[in-house]
């Protein structure tokens, strides 16, 4: 039964993935919704912490749109197997692990800055969103 929820966890995956791609793809064409909402920003000024040009926006989508293909590929919908997509699946995992576990400040759980746009979403939908793809991605990949 648990080999039956490979697929199930792979399509969703690959799902969210590819609607944060989307999303990074609105942004590079200069779409604004939901962009001051997933930057950082200093708590005492509101400034973004730092501001993604569009080089940076495009490598993010193709990442993630990437990301959506391994995880395909780990639950058997894609044909493709090979030794290095467990390593790449647990790779990714690891990023989003850690991007949930945060940089003790402003990101992650851990983080100290709660009180802007940004910190309040982290803490209720990004920084979960990143452990459950870390744990699905772990799963898929075992």
């Amino acid at each position: 039964m648990i080999m039956e929820l490979k697929p199930i966890f792979s399509v969703i995956t690959f799902l969210v993935f590819i609607v944060l791609s989307i999303i990074h793809i609105y942004w590079f064409f200069g779409g604004k919704w939901a962009a001051s909402s997933a930057i950082p920003k200093l708590e005492s000024s509101g400034a973004p912490l730092f501001s993604p040009g569009l080089t940076a926006t495009a490598i993010v989508a193709l990442g993630l749109l990437f990301f959506g293909l391994i995880s395909l590929c780990l639950g058997g919908i894609i044909g493709f197997d090979h030794e290095w997509l467990t390593y790449a699946g647990m790779g990714v995992a690891t990023i989003f692990g850690l991007r949930a576990i945060g940089d003790f400040k402003y990101v992650g759980f851990f983080k100290r800055v709660r009180n802007t746009d940004f910190g309040r979403l982290d803490t209720r939908f990004y920084s979960p969103l990143c452990l459950l793809l870390s744990v699905m991605l772990i799963y898929l990949s075992l």
